[in-house]
Order: structure tokens, then C-alpha cells, then sequence
């Protein structure tokens, strides 16, 4: 055998080699997800996200009342208090989510923000809660909504943590208490970047 046929043989083997082992690869990437490490979002996903209805947002006041219609076709935060007084923690997570809506800058118009008031609260107090913030919107949520919640965090539901609501309203990530701001700003600026909707 030639020395050129050997070379031009020695060609096709490693042109196969080439074309062949990036298949191989993907095989076995495919076959072995845990190699690829960790998902890059700072919140925890809901799968399979969990659908709400409209009508599981009640209006709490007048003003709530008159613009609940601002959280269908938006990306919705969402605050709860789940207890008779909103502590310091939930305090500070509600206005973490009032910064968070403003870093947003230029997509802020697509995102709205919601508190869930659990128990029975006197109005009185619960305005001294939100008296600097006067685009909250206050909802009294359903028992179904609050069963929802309650599934999701698979026990009661903790002060000062955040949900996120898609615009087709799926509820489909989570915050724990204590939520880094700028956190949560990087997981939603990815989720508007892809999303055609909202």
C-alpha cells in the first residue's frame, strides 16, 4: 500500500471521527443530565405550574376593587401575609418588591404587584401597612387560592415570601422569606427577555 493511499485513508477516518463524535457526546449528555450542573434560576420552579383564576383575586378595598383587572396579561409578584400582623419581614418583602418592580426600568410597565391578605384584618391597621404605597393593589384571595399556596409550599405559607404569576396566570415560581431583590430582578429580566406575552 502507497504511502498516499495510507494518508488519504488516515483522512477519511478522522473526517468520520469528527463528524461522529459530537453525536456521541450529546448521547451521553442526554443520558447523564446531572453532568450539566444546576439550573441557573435563583427562585424555586413550580412544575407543573399552578393555574389561578380570576375571580381567586378579591378586591380588598375600594381601589383594589376598581383595578384587580391590571393583573390578568402581566407578570404579577406576589406578597402574602398569612398572619394577623405584618411583621418587619413582611414589611421589608413588600417593599423589596415595590424597588424590584422599579429596577425593572423599562419593563416595569409589564410587571404589577399584589398583596394576599390571609386572615381578617382590621383595614385601619392593615393601611398603615401600605400608606406609602399607593399602586399596591390589596386582594382577599379565595379558599381555593390559599389551598393552592398552601400545596405549594407543601405546609403553611411563611412570612415575607414571593410568588411569581405569569401573564396566563400560572403560578410558577417561588421565593423564601428573606428574598434577594436583585435575585429575583435577574430570574424575571430572563423570563421578559423570552417572553412574548405580558
Amino acid at each position: 500500500m502507497s504511502d498516499q493511499h495510507k494518508k488519504n485513508k488516515r483522512t477519511i477516518i478522522i473526517i468520520f471521527a469528527m463528524s461522529i463524535v459530537p453525536f456521541v457526546i450529546a448521547w451521553v449528555l442526554s443520558n447523564n443530565t446531572s453532568w450539566m450542573g444546576a439550573s441557573t434560576n435563583n427562585g424555586i420552579l413550580i412544575t407543573p405550574p399552578v393555574t389561578t383564576e380570576k375571580s381567586e383575586f378579591i378586591g380588598y378595598d375600594d381601589f383594589s376593587i376598581e383595578n384587580m383587572k391590571e393583573l390578568i396579561g402581566h407578570w404579577v409578584l406576589v406578597n402574602v401575609i398569612p398572619n394577623n400582623d405584618c411583621d418587619s419581614v413582611c414589611q421589608q418583602a413588600i417593599h423589596k418588591t415595590k424597588q424590584l418592580r422599579l429596577m425593572m426600568n423599562k419593563d416595569l410597565t409589564r410587571i404589577r404587584r399584589v398583596v394576599l391578605i390571609i386572615p381578617e384584618i382590621n383595614v385601619d391597621l392593615a393601611k398603615q401597612w401600605w400608606k406609602d404605597d399607593a399602586r399596591l393593589l390589596r386582594s382577599k384571595p379565595s379558599k381555593s387560592l390559599v389551598d393552592k399556596l398552601n400545596n405549594i409550599t407543601k405546609a403553611n405559607i411563611d412570612e415575607g415570601m414571593l410568588f411569581l404569576i405569569d401573564p396566563l396566570g400560572n403560578i410558577m415560581m417561588q421565593y423564601e422569606s428573606g428574598f434577594d431583590p436583585y435575585k429575583v430582578k435577574k430570574d424575571l429580566g430572563k423570563l421578559l427577555r423570552i417572553s412574548q406575552i405580558g
